[in-house]
């Protein structure tokens, strides 16, 4: 008898709820529930049938416009960069002295200057080859 009392008491507390829901009312839950959202001074529209729920929600100024958090440009500087850029210019800064700078500063500027006249004549190189042949 015990072991019915403790598997019927879960079943009943589950119960209870609906039973309570529907004792008053006896038709048990509204037929509609209805959501409007309204925009600026606009007023709740009243139910049309007592088996009707409005639930109302505002949704700021107008649909047509951009919400206030969203309308503020970006911020300008340092805070506005990517911490990519940020390194990038890091990088570049610091670049000068140092080998293959191509840079009267530093002990290995020079390299980097043969280095590049290199690269420009390659460069040239492979302009003039691909000229010859489109000529042909």
């Amino acid at each position: 008898m015990l072991a019915r009392l403790i598997f019927a008491a879960p079943l009943l507390l589950i119960a209870a709820p609906s039973f309570a829901q529907t004792a008053g009312t006896g038709d048990g839950p509204p037929k509609r529930v209805r959501s409007v959202i309204t925009y600026g001074d606009e007023a709740c529209p009243k139910q049309t049938d007592p088996d009707e729920i409005v639930v109302c929600a505002k949704g700021g100024d107008s649909p047509y416009r951009i919400p206030k958090q969203f309308r503020e440009a970006a911020k300008e500087g340092p805070t506005a960069q990517s911490w990519t850029r940020r390194m990038e210019m890091v990088e570049e800064v610091n670049r000068a002295g140092l080998p293959n700078s191509c840079s009267p500063i530093g002990t290995g500027g020079q390299t980097g200057c043969n280095r590049q006249f290199i690269q420009q004549w390659y460069q040239d190189r492979l302009d003039r080859q691909t000229k010859a042949k489109s000529g042909q």
